[in-house]
């Protein structure tokens, strides 16, 4: 116990020096301190002071302006269809024996564009054809003995005229009723022949029927069925097949557009419109309104709307999608000189912040935050009525959640 008191009181602490572990503590703490303080700037900087690259878009004033060219008031989008379009079927059912057309064949009014087997529609005809030899065969004979009967009642009619006591009354009276029967036959043996006629007619009919021909003249734009497929009038389920090609008149093509109906009072018959397909779109085609159709689509809040494609071109095919600006006739926009002029963004611009539209202005490089009245959609755009002037540049996208400031590196879309 003594030893052990003696060891303990040798321990001291020599406060003059201190040890290593101390020193290399005390350098790691502030290194980390120097990290944690890199990191947050960096962390700052790139919420705060970083540059985001974003899509922009300008505000287009749609109305008004120095140059006098129409512009567009309203835009929509739809697909180019052929007025003249038809699903090509069979009138009877059979099995495909020729077809003489492919994709893209031209073909005229009443020209044969396929048939049918038809060795038993032919055998048809030829009987009716029988048929009809053999009840003018008939016709003859029964016409042949009416006349013989109407001399022979002729004959004692007038013997009895000149002699009573040679032929009797009664004798003159069956040779009427025999030669009055005799005409009944021929009159019945004459309908027959009708009959026979009729028959070979409706037999030619369905024999004709197995020739498929063209409604009218257009372009094959699909083939339906293959030789050796079974078609009918209407699709019976299984290997049954209800057209045999689907052909249109390109001569007629046109765009059919849904135009929301908050904007149909801007668009009137004959206005002229301007065409842009996707497969092409640095191109522009000139058209002119055919049709509003007198109906609303309620679940769309959309009327359809027809515009006639007045620049044809090969290019065009029916089906392509297309987008339709509707223009502002010259009158009309110099009649209103006066009246400010219609803002259209892409819808995508447009926000919703609580209820309000919004859209994010672009300027000097930082975002802005601005408050607008936008109408519905319509063909991709919508409509600013109040809050913008028109040419500043709008934040598209590349920002999810955009704040008053953000810098930004803008890129504009068209």
């Amino acid at each position: 116990m003594t030893n052990s008191t003696h060891d303990l009181a040798k321990l001291h602490i020599d406060r003059d020096t201190p040890p290593a572990v101390r020193r290399a503590f005390t350098r790691n703490l502030v290194v980390a301190g120097a990290a944690v303080v890199l990191i947050g700037a960096v962390v700052i900087f790139a919420r705060r002071g970083g540059v985001a690259p974003v899509q922009v878009v300008v505000a287009t004033a749609t109305a008004g302006g120095p140059t006098g060219a129409a512009s567009a008031s309203v835009t929509a989008n739809g697909y180019v269809v052929a007025r003249t379009r038809a699903s090509v079927s069979s009138k009877v059912a059979g099995r495909l024996a020729y077809l003489s057309v492919s994709e893209g064949s031209f073909v005229r009014k009443g020209e044969v564009i396929a048939r049918l087997e038809n060795a038993d529609y032919r055998a048809a005809v030829a009987q009716a054809q029988a048929a009809v030899a053999s009840a003018r065969a008939d016709s003859i004979e029964a016409a042949s003995d009416r006349d013989q009967l109407e001399r022979d009642a002729q004959r004692l009619r007038t013997i009895h005229a000149q002699n009573r006591e040679l032929v009797a009354q009664q004798d003159v009276d069956q040779a009427e009723s025999r030669a009055a029967q005799g005409s009944a036959r021929a009159q019945a043996a004459a309908a027959r022949v009708d009959a026979a006629l009729a028959g070979l007619r409706f037999a030619e009919a369905n024999s004709d029927n197995t020739q498929i021909r063209a409604p009218f003249s257009g372009t094959v734009l699909r083939k339906e069925a293959e030789v050796g497929e079974v078609v009918a009038p209407s699709v019976g389920g299984g290997l049954t097949r209800g057209a045999v090609v689907t052909m249109a008149d390109l001569g007629t093509l046109e765009v059919e557009v849904d135009v929301n109906e908050a904007y149909i009072a801007r668009i009137k018959h004959n206005q002229a419109a301007r065409i842009t397909l996707d497969a092409y779109p640095d191109t522009g085609f000139r058209g002119v309104v055919r049709q509003v159709v007198p109906t609303a689509d309620r679940q769309r809040a959309t009327v359809q709307v027809k515009v006639s494609i007045t620049d044809r071109d090969p290019r065009i095919l029916p089906e392509m999608g297309a987008r339709v600006d509707f223009l502002d006739p010259d009158t009309s926009r110099s009649a209103t000189a006066s009246a400010p002029p219609r803002i259209r963004i892409p819808a995508a611009a447009v926000r919703d912040d609580n209820g309000q539209s919004v859209v994010w202005v672009v300027r000097q490089g930082r975002l802005e935050r601005r408050a607008v009245e936008a109408g519905p959609v319509s063909g991709g755009f919508r409509e600013i009525r109040s809050g913008l002037a028109g040419g500043e540049l709008l934040l598209a996208g590349g920002v999810d959640v955009p704040r008053p400031g953000m810098r930004v590196k803008p890129a504009v879309t068209p």
